[in-house]
């Protein structure tokens, strides 16, 4: 099977890779990719939000299945565009990837559905944003109703942040503060049933101690020993299940990874939001506990046949991923700093240096922005995973660069407040 990522990012890098390791993949190509992808795919230059062109690549190396990986593409229709030219597709129609794109569609699905989530206020006007900050009070979570490229969401106290941030944003979801552990539940559909991956937890702000901004995520691990066993159960019941339903019933189904972003509050699971595509990085380490085929499981996910392929199997093993960032970041980004040390990381047993925000200049390895290498490590459990992971992340050096030091780190269950997810 010659599989077509679709990318450049840390998700892009970690699915390439899982794909390289299943035995029926034959060949692994990416585009645009990125330097740590092109140690063991194909890159391709593509400009990944247009469907013809995407579609034209995956006919011209004959990929038997395209994986799309980020968000915008996926809103903007690419994967539309693949099916129509006769590729198998892993993600979501344009229609069905509204359950990202737009915040208040996903609200209407999920109350369609009966699925247990935050109550919400979808709002226009200034007027409608204070009447919805009223009735909720604070701490207030405000969402962006469109992308926002893991920047649309403020979870604050300061009513008058959270009311500029509604301002900035045009249309705005407003939420009651879900209060619980966060944690991350990967499903993977093919329209009408779903299989669910072992769920993970991350970490979005930029400082210890969950201070500083919201990021994309600084950092995840996966199992979650504190974790409800019979948490992805009950999530596939509750809605993973009526949401493929409802879309069914909508006309739009949905195939491809559905990400339910969860709170696990004193009521049980409750959702914040649903992603129309694998996390990143709370995919890394889940990937790579996956002890079953990737590739035959999402090629059966596109082919509409997932009931025919076993569910997802597991090691008995933890992983931990350590996300390394650019100086300046969320809110700038350095670029263009020579980075040193990753091939020595790369080196260590059970370890992955992860690529997601880096260019070859001069055939130096350099940063190219935001977070820029996510390091990775299997252990025995999540402490070993743990210091697996940090004592790799010690042999990279860059100028400015930025990392937790507390990802993963006792107590487990606590984290830094709920309505954050969005990556």
């Amino acid at each position: 099977m010659k599989t077509l990522v679709i990318g450049t990012g840390g998700r892009e890098h970690a699915l390439a890779l899982a794909l390289s390791r299943d035995p029926s993949v034959t060949e692994v190509h990416a585009a645009p990719g990125n330097p740590g992808i092109g140690a063991f795919a194909t890159l391709h230059e593509v400009d990944l939000m247009d469907g013809a062109a995407v579609a034209a690549l995956a006919t011209t190396v004959g990929a038997d299945l395209v994986v799309v990986g980020p968000e915008a593409p996926l809103v903007a229709g690419v994967a539309d565009a693949v099916r129509s030219a006769g590729t198998p597709v892993f993600g979501p129609s344009r229609a069905a990837a509204q359950l990202e794109g737009s915040k208040a569609f996903s609200k209407e699905v999920m109350a369609a559905a009966g699925v247990p989530t935050a109550g919400s206020r979808t709002c226009r006007t200034a007027e409608e944003v204070a009447a919805a900050l009223d009735e909720f009070g604070a701490p207030y979570v405000v969402k962006d109703d469109a992308l926002a490229a893991g920047k649309g969401v403020v979870v604050t106290r300061d009513r008058a942040e959270a009311e500029a941030h509604a301002a900035a944003c045009g249309t705005v979801v407003i939420e009651e503060f879900l209060d619980g552990p966060e944690v991350s539940l990967f499903a993977v559909c093919d329209g009408t049933t779903a299989y669910p991956l072992q769920p993970a937890q991350d970490f979005k702000r930029i400082f210890d101690g969950g201070r500083g901004p919201n990021t994309g995520g600084m950092g995840s691990y996966s199992p979650l020993a504190w974790a409800p066993a019979d948490l992805a159960a009950t999530v596939m019941e509750q809605v993973v299940q009526p949401t493929l339903d409802e879309m069914v019933r909508r006309g739009a189904p949905f195939v491809g990874c559905l990400y339910v972003g969860l709170a696990l509050t004193a009521t049980g699971p409750r959702v914040i939001e649903f992603n129309c595509r694998f996390g990143d990085p709370d995919i890394q380490p889940v990937l790579a506990v996956l002890e079953s085929p990737l590739g035959e499981l999402l090629a059966a996910a596109a082919g509409g046949r997932l009931a025919e392929v076993e569910a997802p199997r597991f090691r008995d093993a933890a992983s931990v991923t350590v996300v390394l960032a650019s100086a300046g970041y969320p809110e700038s980004s350095s670029k263009g700093d020579v980075i040193t040390g990753v091939g020595a990381a790369n080196g260590v047993n059970d370890v992955d240096v992860i690529h997601a925000g880096t260019a070859l200049v001069d055939d130096q390895l350099v940063t190219a922005g935001g977070r820029v290498l996510a390091v990775r490590a299997v252990g025995y459990d999540v402490a070993d995973a743990r210091a697996r992971a940090y004592a790799a992340a010690d042999l990279i050096t860059f100028e400015g660069l930025q990392r937790r030091s507390d990802i993963a780190a006792e107590p487990l269950g606590v984290v830094e407040g709920a309505s954050l997810t969005e990556d």
